[in-house]
Formats: structure tokens, sequence, C-alpha cells
């Protein structure tokens, strides 16, 4: 399901690094505040770095499993989810308190209250060395449906924490960036911005400036690592749900929207 809005009621989507947000100052919010004013606004949050400052437990190795094909995962219990819930509260207030004093009208939604779907978690594990069937809660986002945002306004701003429902209706972890590609494609914003703490995508040492959908998923099946990995796949989700962009980088939004700066992914 989608909503397509003409380009000047487009929302602009834009992601918010767990990592970043503590950097982010007040003439960023500033200029976020200006283009929410022109355009209603689709914000999806981070939480890893919240996360591993509430609790010893999350910053343990054991906390991070791996797959049999190489993909990390936070492992995500029921009490995992709820401990989620509480730095997504703590960080949403403060989001939406610097959207509200810069005159947006802002609110947050849950991905699992009708927002995200998600697919089937992968069952089998790393762990000591052996894999090993596990219960985790995750799953790879399959769908948005766009109703709670379809009558958002410029002035307007929501902010999603990337939680969603399996088909079996259970609440999962999903990744925020591949979140918002979904979301964005839903909405039908030209642009999907992943605001990161790094300025640009990195090849050989060298920044990227722009590059297609293809060369990006070449690097990333070959030398992307991590949260990077990560962001490659969602820019190519989005592009092919009909996003025509993806913008990477730390620069307030509206230079990554003007490829002043950070790194430009387009479909060909």
């Amino acid at each position: 399901m989608s909503t397509r809005h003409t380009s000047r009621e487009a929302p602009a989507v834009v992601k918010l690094g767990g990592s970043a947000v503590d950097g982010l100052d007040g003439s960023w919010w500033d200029d976020l505040a200006r283009l929410g004013r022109r355009r209603p606004l689709v914000l999806v949050h981070g939480w890893s770095k919240p996360l591993r400052e509430l609790s010893a437990r999350h910053r343990e190795p054991s906390a991070i499993l791996r797959d049999r094909y190489g993909n990390q995962s936070r492992w995500t219990t029921p009490e995992v989810i709820e401990d989620i819930k509480t730095v997504s509260a703590r960080l949403g207030a403060d989001v939406l308190q610097r959207l509200e004093e810069r005159g947006l009208r802002a609110g947050r939604l849950l991905g699992s209250d009708g927002l995200l779907a998600a697919g089937e978690a992968e069952r089998w594990w790393w762990r000591e060395k052996q894999l090993v069937e596990l219960e985790n809660l995750v799953g790879p986002v399959t769908g948005a449906d766009p109703t709670l945002l379809k009558d958002l306004e410029p002035g307007e701003a929501r902010l999603v924490t990337p939680l969603a429902r399996n088909a079996a209706g259970r609440e999962v972890n999903t990744d925020a960036d591949r979140a918002a590609a979904a979301l964005a494609g839903a909405v039908g914003a030209p642009d999907l911005v992943l605001v990161t703490d790094v300025a640009h995508l990195l090849i050989d040492g060298r920044p990227v400036r722009e590059i297609s959908a293809e060369a990006a998923a070449a690097f990333r099946d070959k030398g992307a690592t991590g949260g990077m990995r990560k962001k490659l796949r969602a820019a190519g989700e989005a592009l092919e749900r009909g996003v025509e962009r993806v913008v990477i980088g730390s620069a307030p939004v509206t230079d990554l929207l003007d490829a002043r700066t950070g790194t430009v992914i387009t479909r060909t």
C-alpha cells in the first residue's frame, strides 16, 4: 500500500542514526524545522547507542548474534523489546521537544502499531562456534502501511520507532534504515536521507559523492562492513520502492538534499 503526494506535499523522510543524534547541534535542528515548514517530516530513529548506555548487558558481545550468512543482529527477547521502548521514549521526547520549540506540530508512532510489517526471522545463529537454533524477535521489514501518515501537512512531523509486527502478530525489532526505506516508498517520498556520523560513503579510503544503485550494491556485497552495509541495503530497497535518490551523510538535511555534501545514490 502506498500514498502518492504531489512533489510540493511529498514528505521528507529522514532516518536519524542513534549514534548521531547527540552530535546534532541547534543549527542542524533549525535547518530541519525550516524544511518541515515546507514539507511534512517523517523521521525514523535508531536506538543502538542509547540502548548500550541503558545497561551493561547490552554492551556484552553475547548481545549481538551473527547468522549463518554473516549478518549481525541484536539478540532480541521480550525484555530487550521493553528496553528499546524505554530508550526510544526518552529519545523521542527529546526530538519532539526540539521540533516543537521550532514551531512544528510533532508526534511519535511505534512502527508496531500498524505501520510496519516484518518477515520471518532467521532461526540459526552462531553461538560459541556452533550454529544453534534460537528464537530472536527480529525480522526484515516487508512492507509499510502509510495510513497513519497520509494526512500529514507542512508544519507537521512524525517520529517513528522502528518496531514491527510479524505474520504471527508478534512485536519484533527491525532495522531502522530499512524501515525508513519502506516508509519512504510508502508515502511517495522522492528522497530518503540517512543521517549518520560519517560524512560520506568511503571506497578505498576516498569519499564518494555520487554512485549508482548497481555500483553501491556491488560494494555492499564485497567491501562494505557494519552499519554502512545495512545502509546500502536500505538504499537499494528504497530505490526499488520508487524513491528517486538516497543521500547518506552527517550534514544538515537541506545540504544533503541539495547534494552539497554527503553521498547520493541514484537508480542509474
